[in-house]
């Protein structure tokens, strides 16, 4: 383990619950669902009508020839990007950009921008194609973008798997100040795939849920239920920062990133192992990286998506994992049921949701959660208190192609 410690300085999201942390945060600790029926035509053709889109949309935000330049899940990504930057204290000081990292990922990337073009080329021919159609599609971009907006000069990086995608990028930011090549990485995920194309694929996997009656109440992880998971968008960012350089600046700390664990499975392209290895080496890999005993961890944030063998490989690795006696003793949740999957954004997300569980003493609920499975874990299903002193948590991101990544923080 390399003896520089990592913490957290800035926080930035859009999500389906909220337009930034605040409002994020407070609907998360309430229970709100951030899952509608889709209001586009296209929607009346498909299985699943439902998805988590953002609650408010980037181009209420940006100015609008800034909009115009990005995909969707580019906007997003500098919406929350931007944010976290403000958040860190950094936007007006002075810094060294060739210690300026980022690490921004997406599982799918300009999917809707892509469609789009591809459709102006058959309806209209290639003059439509727009001459920015490639910078705005590449899977890049959103970082690209970022690093533009803040000046970062040590690398711009975009981690791609699958749903595992926004928690590599975290690792990624972790390593690269470790390693001694940046001082400032700015971590996360964006996300911006509800469009037909991609929700007919997911439709013909029989990934997503149906309730379309029922929207706020599809996403039900380990509800014996569940009939599979909600699509969603957004993005969301931290700024991960060597211990010592934001100590100098007087930074505040939201907790420390401690460690990563990235295993994969070599099982399936799109199911889990089903007893759960490669998970359980990405969490004990994540604490021995951090030095955290099992015995520490207060609080999981799980992947859990609401799919019948994804929720039950988990929650059988989490036992593996730590041991009967530790996992007995955490508080379980899943962030998912209130804002779906986002995808690439979805550990970004959720390590937002756990770093500020660990500021606040408090873990979100899982919601739809009226008939469990017996996983033998406690699961929230209302906000529930932490104790005090010095806490550890683990976020868990799991990926099609057998992608695991678990993060491990520490309170502040």
């Amino acid at each position: 383990m390399s003896a520089t410690r990592v913490v957290v300085t800035g926080l930035g999201t859009t999500s389906p619950v909220g337009g930034d942390v605040p409002t994020t945060w407070a609907a998360l600790l309430a229970g709100q669902s951030g899952v509608r029926p889709i209001k586009h035509d296209w929607a009346d053709q498909l299985s699943t009508q439902i998805a988590a889109e953002v609650a408010v949309d980037p181009t209420d935000v940006l100015e609008r020839v800034k909009a115009r330049r990005l995909d969707r899940s580019g906007q997003l990504a500098l919406v929350a990007a931007l944010e976290a930057w403000a958040d860190c204290g950094l936007a007006d000081a002075e810094m060294d950009q060739e210690r300026l990292g980022v690490a921004m990922a997406s599982g799918i990337g300009g999917v809707q921008t892509l469609l789009s073009n591809y459709d102006a080329l058959k309806e209209k021919g290639p003059r439509r194609v727009s001459p920015l159609a490639i910078p705005m599609l590449m899977p890049n971009s959103p970082a690209a973008n970022i690093g533009l907006a803040i000046g970062a000069k040590a690398g711009v990086h975009t981690p791609v798997s699958a749903c595992a995608s926004g928690n590599e990028a975290i690792a990624l930011g972790i390593d690269m100040i470790r390693l001694g090549r940046a001082d400032v990485v700015v971590v996360g995920g964006t996300e911006a795939a509800v469009h037909p194309l991609p929700m007919a694929a997911f439709g013909q996997m029989m990934a997503l849920s149906k309730r379309n009656d029922e929207p706020e109440r599809a996403s039900r992880p380990w509800d014996k239920g569940r009939d599979g998971f909600v699509l969603g968008e957004g993005a969301a960012v931290l700024v991960l920062e060597s211990e010592e350089h934001a100590t100098a600046r007087g930074a505040k700390v939201y907790a420390e990133a401690a460690g990563a664990g990235i295993t994969a499975d070599s099982h399936d392209i799109a199911q889990p192992d089903p007893g759960g290895l490669g998970a359980t080496r990405a969490m004990k890999m994540a604490l021995r990286e951090s030095g955290i005993e099992a015995s520490e961890i207060a609080h999981i944030n799980a992947h859990a998506t609401s799919t019948p063998q994804g929720d039950l490989a988990e929650a059988l690795a989490i036992r593996n994992a730590l041991g009967d006696e530790a996992a007995e003793h955490l508080v379980l949740t899943s962030t998912k049921s209130m804002t779906g999957h986002l995808l690439g954004a979805a550990g970004a997300l959720e390590s937002i949701a756990v770093v500020l569980a660990l500021r606040d003493r408090v873990v979100p609920p899982t919601i739809n959660l009226e008939d469990p499975e017996d996983v033998g874990l406690d699961i929230a299903v209302e906000k529930r208190t932490l104790p005090e002193g010095d806490l550890a948590a683990l976020n868990n991101s799991f990926g099609f192609g057998g992608h695991n990544v678990a993060i491990a923080f520490r309170s502040a």
